[in-house]
């Protein structure tokens, strides 16, 4: 998964970004499902019970603090975000449009609490067009998977994931995405996917959210915000590129 790794398309990762973008950017996290403990099966997997505080993590001077994540966790966050989309040429990086806040409070909130879900089973394996299938919410298969790649990494590399270069990060979230790690208490692809969807979803979204710092991901892509009207723009801006600065839902109340 190096930052000029291209599709058979010949589309190069960033490429796919700025296009997903283009189409998403105003949408909303999608809906997964469960209820269990993970610090129970994490605790089970690892032999050490797990503890975790609000506001354990927090981040660099000036910024927000961690809401869900503990300090492990947060350092795992901001390495695999700036891994999976990494500043280059194109544009900034997850990690520094804050996209690791993004996901935080997302886990924090409903979404991560499965507070619109389904949660009473059965649970079976399930085909993918079945959709999630496990009795877990979205911050506790955050959780178990990050604590299940951690293991991994110290296991394989001695270190944790955080401290691995970024081509050895890389190589980490290659297996992950091609099922060649097996993790002791979640399915890879139901973490690996979960993990990809907020970050992108963090990168793209409105601000007010906790990532796309400053909006830079919006205007990277030339997206002109959450504005609900833009008929005044059609004559002046005709046969033109419209290229005022994007605005957040914040910035119309």
């Amino acid at each position: 998964m190096s930052t000029r790794e291209k599709s058979h398309g010949g589309v190069g990762r960033r490429d796919f970004l700025k296009l997903f973008g283009a189409a998403g950017a105003a949408a909303g996290t999608l809906p997964l499902g469960g209820s269990a403990s993970a610090d129970e099966m994490v605790a089970a997997a690892t032999g050490k019970p797990q503890h975790h505080e609000a506001g354990a993590a927090k981040a660099r001077a000036g910024d927000p603090a961690y809401e869900f994540f503990n300090v492990d966790e947060s350092a795992f966050i901001e390495a695999a975000v700036d891994t999976l989309i990494p500043s280059d040429s194109t544009g900034p990086g997850a990690k520094e449009l804050g996209v690791a806040i993004y996901i935080d409070r997302q886990m924090a909130g409903g979404y991560g609490k499965g507070d619109r879900l389904y949660l009473e089973g059965p649970f079976g394996e399930g085909t993918p067009e079945q959709g999630y299938q496990l009795p877990m919410t979205p911050s506790e298969v955050i959780r178990a998977g990050i604590a299940d790649v951690r293991a991994y990494v110290q296991k394989s590399n001695k270190t944790t994931f955080d401290s691995l270069s970024p081509k050895d990060r890389a190589s980490v979230m290659t297996d992950l995405d091609g099922k060649k790690v097996e993790l002791a208490t979640v399915p890879t692809a139901t973490f690996f996917g979960l993990l990809l969807q907020v970050t992108i979803e963090g990168y793209f979204a409105d601000p007010m959210y906790g990532g796309n710092k400053d909006g830079a991901a919006w205007k990277m892509i030339g997206f002109p915000g959450a504005d609900a009207m833009y008929m005044d723009k059609i004559e002046p801006f005709r046969n033109k590129p419209y290229t005022a600065d994007p605005k957040g839902i914040q910035d119309l109340t």
